[in-house]
């Protein structure tokens, strides 16, 4: 989700999101606003099926390596903030080095019912935060690292019904991985971590963060409102 969003028609298994990173937030908006008016269904058609696009973003602010102006990424993730109230979609947080902004920014544009942190870097004060606001966690390898307690921390006070969990694939491969080419399929480690900060098993981290995310995204079956 790095320039004008993702290819929606992906196959009977996969899902969408269509955003603007914020390191391309000098590009404009425009053409995800245009493309989600010419592909989402209209009133009353069936939504979250697979092939479908489900989610705006991942978009946000990124004050690390600040490849678009600071106050054009605010202003380009307020307007994906209410394209998301708008069509009804998820929304999908990339922050890094900017949560005092990316706070301001989704209290002022009004935080979307389904929101996800993607790839949570914060501490526990960020994820109550977050968590207050009903919005869901998702860690990723991250939270193997050996220099990431707080976000372990961040883990063990998550509910599980608020948790997804994911890669960040090519980037940031969990341990015994990291430094090599991350992929989807490591989903499990990150997983498996989780079932241990927590005392579960991982089973019902698998259960709980799969639920999880057919309610985030409002997922559907074919054939099942």
């Amino acid at each position: 989700a790095s320039s004008v969003g993702s290819d929606w028609a992906l196959g009977p298994e996969l899902y969408a999101t269509v955003g603007l990173h914020p390191h391309d937030a000098s590009s404009g908006v425009e053409g995800v606003a245009r493309l989600l008016e010419e592909t989402m269904p209209g009133p009353g058609a069936e939504r979250g099926l697979p092939g479908s696009t489900v989610g705006i973003g991942e978009c946000g602010l990124d004050y690390h390596y600040d490849y678009s102006p600071r106050d054009v990424q605010r202003e380009a993730f307020a307007a994906q903030v209410a394209l998301a109230h708008q069509f009804e979609l998820a929304l999908v947080v990339h922050t890094r080095d900017a949560w005092h902004d990316t706070f301001a920014v989704l209290d002022a544009e009004g935080i979307p019912d389904r929101t996800i942190i993607h790839c949570f870097t914060g501490g526990p004060d960020e994820a109550r935060r977050c968590l207050d606001a009903g919005a869901y966690l998702s860690f990723s390898g991250i939270a193997t690292f050996k220099g990431a307690p707080e976000v372990r921390e961040a883990v063990t006070l998550c509910p599980l019904d608020k948790m997804l969990v994911e890669t960040d694939a090519p980037y940031l491969a969990p341990v015994p991985h990291r430094g090599r080419p991350n992929e989807p399929a490591y989903v499990p480690l990150v997983g498996a971590l989780v079932a241990e900060l927590k005392g579960v098993p991982v089973e019902e981290v698998a259960e709980a963060t799969s639920a999880a995310t057919a309610t985030v995204f409002a997922l559907r079956a074919p054939g099942h409102g």
